[in-house]
């Protein structure tokens, strides 16, 4: 069951009030998700449900992407404003540096969220930022070609391909190793995510300097990467493991970039094991 929050932001102009959707299921320690540029928080449910046995899992939309709205006038959708609202979002909703795991842009959000001290551990899945000039700008490249496809295409189609694994292999053929495993509903739905998403092309250009060079020194950091990840290649996992030393480096065999929908229950596990 989605919810929404909103709360008070500072920026150049005054406060702005920022509104955030999210959904929250479980009990135990608070475990915060957050999904990749252009999707929404969806992305998680096929591990929710497991992560939810031992955790208060709250899975949030990213502003502007999924139903939470853009930021407001006077705020900018780059990490420096990003994740100030994350913090503010965990004090609205009285959580106290809860765990968290991201994927893709949501990685990097974890990774910075970890640098700031705002939360207890850190998963990250495919992070952004750790990438060569080549490697960033062949997948905002991809990622460009995808949601042009997604605004391009009319919703029937997009339905009649979902009906298919064939299909849906054309359209989430990207992130998903297995996205036959994928349900046409879902499959639909963050299609239609993508072409919406009124955060994407802002959050794109100012990914365009984002570099991740500096430690998380203090707390358990787990950066995860699949074997078959076709957007940020897996030795991006490497280069992380020299930034941030300590961290535990894991491979998910036969994942693509987006790997809970791929291998669940391995993916709950690297969560569960790396926010004990």
């Amino acid at each position: 069951m989605s919810a929404t929050v909103s709360f008070s932001l500072p920026s150049p102009r005054g406060p702005r009030t920022v509104t955030v959707s999210y959904a929250r299921v479980g009990a135990g320690e608070p475990l915060l998700l957050l999904h990749g540029i252009g999707h929404h928080r969806q992305a998680w449910d096929p591990v929710v449900h497991i992560l939810a046995a031992e955790r208060d899992v709250i899975a949030v939309d990213l502003p502007g992407f999924g139903e939470s709205p853009p930021l407001p006038e006077g705020l900018t959708h780059d990490l420096g404003t990003v994740v100030p609202v994350l913090g503010a979002l965990c004090e609205a909703l009285e959580i106290d540096r809860p765990h968290v795991a991201g994927n893709s842009l949501g990685g990097l959000l974890a990774l910075e969220l970890g640098r700031e001290k705002l939360v207890r551990s850190v998963t990250a899945f495919s992070p952004a930022g750790f990438w060569s000039q080549a490697e960033r700008r062949y997948a905002f490249g991809v990622l460009l070609a995808m949601r042009h496809t997604a605004r391009r295409m009319p919703v029937p189609a997009v339905e009649r391909l979902s009906r298919t694994a064939a299909g849906r292999a054309v359209l989430t053929g990207t992130i998903y190793a297995r996205p036959g495993r994928r349900s046409p509903e879902a499959v639909v739905a963050e299609t239609l995510a993508l072409a919406h998403a009124e955060g994407f092309a802002e959050t794109l250009r100012a990914g365009a300097t984002v570099q991740f060079t500096d430690d998380v020194p203090g707390l358990p950091v787990t950066v995860a990467w699949g074997t078959r990840d076709r957007l940020l290649v897996r030795r991006q996992g490497i280069r992380a493991k020299h930034i941030i030393p300590r961290a535990r480096l894991v491979r998910l065999p036969g994942c693509g970039h987006v790997p809970m929908n791929d291998d669940p229950a391995l993916v709950a596990r690297v969560i569960l094991d790396g926010s004990r």
